[in-house]
């Protein structure tokens, strides 16, 4: 077999340098075609042919090729890329987007070749190969026959695409990263260019940050991750010694704090599985990178691609997809048994992002989008089999990025002081907050100003408080930093308008965002980045509710961590925070699943004893009858800053008790909180 996949490369590649060499003496132009094909050959060549020599490439060679390969998707020069659907279309017509379809799965050919990924490699240029051989022909093809070949292309290599990112996804042996990350000079940045990712001055920066350190600082920065790991199993009251593998997911540059993460899940008794973020678009959701990887060469250009599934999403294809995940998982079975879940480090600080709708962009259809929500629920559905969610568990954290500003240093130290704030001091305050908003069935948020909030929560009741509570503590173990409380909603009873002038919600700006409540579902959303209120609603709809109709509030939370508030104005960076910070500063928002997807039926109790009994909803609550109806696999936390906070206030049966008032805490016992806020 492999003699066979070895002769079809050379095949594939000899007639690749074939159009490359024909272009350079000269070949006729044919058609207007030429210049798409002839450019894209080139690509693969030079990414073929990076891949052979890697190891043996100068310093300065692996720079110069890196800048080489991700050249013609760059900002500078995406307005003539073909990787661009409106340039693709101007220059092919009617072909433009299928084109820019195929140029977009090409990419992937860097990583491909610099991992030896032959049958990547392989298919990816039989593909290109097959699309030119019909621009070859003296009649030009139908527009359809080009969809055609790249809808069987997705269809036919389908199952084994998604086996192999499955089997990646659970076993340690397969983690290209990890050889990097534990024998490389991490003194050095020469080590960054052999992940085979676009890298810039930021990586290197990041990477010489860190390596200024001492040893201890980074195990310390380690710890604080890696326990909050440990501790979600504990609090979660989950067996961690079942689990043998921890899937670590991180932005290169950051190889100290991930190599020391390393040894210290090892010392656990948890190997690592180390995966890059998917390359073939049929393990793509959408713009979203799951997974490593490096500085993003072009989000817009991720951005226009993240409806590429168009050309291909039907019924039979969805089917199959679903069974090659499940046999994927039967074959994997053993290692999704004792597979832990995630730990994630993200990054925060890059050149805030608004989209560009682009007319030409492929986008899903209404009856697309119905496929693709019940696609990604029976997904969900059969992870959720083999990588139990009453098992598993989960850490995030998130630092710095040298993009943030000429304080970098600064601010990163202050987000270190951030992510290891005394737990104890906050767990306590919390429990304050907690046993007030126990007492009530509902809490009325208001906003102030030009803020528009005006809502009232439904909380679940609380049959005995000596042993229950409505509202976890968090503590800073799965979701750091410390500092919020939260509680699933009930439904029935909450409603009214949630706004904020501007927020960041997975890595998009939405301005003036509205969604409006009836019995905890949205029934109505508005948003003001587009001059058209349908664009703006589709843009709300796309990225927000994921194509579905509607979703439920999955969660309330009040955040507490008025230190991240007052750094975030003291160094002028509210815009660029990741919402894993942002949504410690002031009362959030989830829509879609609860906090406990999943998991609902595990016991979950408080430092103080009392069991979490608001672990689910109306929604999530027909997992008992149809649990495509229970789960969305989505939650959007949106939260609003203390200065544009009227009140928050809990409803009892003897009257309202506020909370924060005018962006302050007022509750009796929560004063500490303040601190921070009148010394910035």
């Amino acid at each position: 077999m492999n003699n066979i996949l070895e002769e079809r490369w050379g095949l594939a590649l000899g007639r690749i340098q074939e159009i490359v060499r024909e272009a350079g003496a000269g070949m006729a132009e044919k058609n207007p075609w030429r210049d798409y094909f002839v450019r894209t050959a080139r690509f693969l060549q030079l990414a073929a042919e990076s891949g052979d020599g890697w190891k043996e490439f100068t310093f300065e060679e692996k720079k110069r090729r890196n800048a080489l390969l991700y050249e013609d998707i760059l900002p500078a020069y995406y307005s003539h890329s073909y990787g661009n659907p409106a340039y693709a279309v101007q220059c092919l017509g009617d072909y433009g987007r299928y084109l820019s379809f195929l140029y977009s799965e090409l990419r992937g050919m860097i990583v491909y070749s610099i991992e030896g990924r032959l049958w990547d490699m392989t298919v990816c240029c039989e593909l290109f190969l097959e699309v030119y051989g019909a621009f070859s022909r003296e009649e030009l093809p139908k527009p359809k026959e080009i969809r055609d070949i790249l809808y069987w292309y997705v269809s036919d290599y389908c199952e084994d695409m998604v086996e192999r990112r499955i089997k990646e996804q659970l076993d340690p042996s397969c983690s290209f990263a990890e050889t990097i990350l534990m024998e490389a000079d991490l003194g050095t940045t020469e080590y960054l260019y052999d992940f085979g990712e676009y890298i810039t001055d930021s990586e290197c920066q990041t990477a010489q940050f860190l390596g200024s350190l001492s040893q201890e600082e980074i195990d310390r920065m380690a710890r604080t991750y890696t326990e909050g790991y440990r501790m979600g199993f504990i609090n979660g009251n989950k067996d961690l010694s079942k689990k043998k593998t921890v899937n670590i997911r991180y932005c290169l540059g950051f190889e100290r704090v991930v190599r020391a993460a390393v040894r210290q899940f090892r010392q656990m008794g948890l190997q690592p599985v180390i995966y890059r973020a998917a390359g073939h678009v049929v393990n793509k959701k959408q713009h979203h990178r799951i997974g490593y990887y490096g500085h993003i060469p072009n989000q817009q250009f991720d951005y226009d691609h993240r409806g590429d599934a168009a050309l291909f999403l039907d019924e039979d294809f969805v089917q199959r997809r679903l069974r090659a995940a499940q046999t994927a998982y039967e074959k994997h079975r053993e290692l999704a048994d004792v597979h832990g879940g995630p730990a994630v480090m993200e990054i925060f600080g890059e050149t805030p992002f608004t989209p560009e709708n682009q007319p030409e962009a492929l986008t899903l259809s209404e009856s697309q989008q119905k496929l693709q929500v019940y696609m990604d629920n029976q997904l969900s559905q059969i992870t959720n089999r083999y990588i139990k969610g009453e098992e598993r568990s989960f850490t995030i954290i998130a630092w710095p990025v040298p993009e943030i500003g000429r304080q970098f240093s600064e601010i990163f130290r202050e987000v270190v002081r951030i992510n290891t704030l005394d737990a104890k001091v906050y767990e306590q305050i919390q429990q304050t907050i907690i046993q007030a908003m126990d007492q009530g069935n509902q809490v009325h948020i208001q906003g102030k100003d030009t803020n528009r909030t005006d809502l009232t929560v439904a909380l679940h009741p609380i049959e005995d408080g000596t042993r229950q509570t409505a509202f976890e503590n968090c503590v800073a173990d799965v979701n750091i930093p410390v500092g919020e409380v939260f509680t699933s909603p009930r439904l029935k009873g909450t409603n009214g308008v949630l706004h904020v002038s501007q927020v960041y919600l997975n890595g998009l700006l939405y301005k003036d965002l509205e969604l409006v409540f009836r019995d905890g579902m949205v029934v109505d959303y508005h948003c003001g980045n587009f001059s058209e209120e349908e664009e703006n609603r589709k843009y709300i709809r796309e990225n927000v509710l994921y194509h579905h109709e509607s979703l439920p509030m999955g969660e309330f939370a009040i955040g507490t961590n008025t230190t991240a508030y007052v750094a975030a104005r003291k160094y002028q960076i509210e815009d660029k925070l990741p919402i894993l910070i942002a949504e410690k500063m002031g009362p959030h928002f989830a829509v879609g699943d609860t906090c406990y997807s999943w998991s609902e039926d595990v016991v979950v109790k408080n430092p103080d004893g009392r069991e979490v009994v608001a672990r689910d909803n109306e929604v999530s609550r027909l997992r008992f009858q149809d649990k495509d109806k229970a789960y969305m696999g989505c939650h959007t936390d949106i939260t609003i800053p203390y200065d544009e906070l009227g009140h928050i206030q809990v409803i009892t049966p003897k009257g309202a008790v506020k909370i924060l008032e005018n962006g302050r805490f007022v509750l009796p016992g929560t004063e500490e909180l303040n601190e921070p806020l009148l010394l910035g």
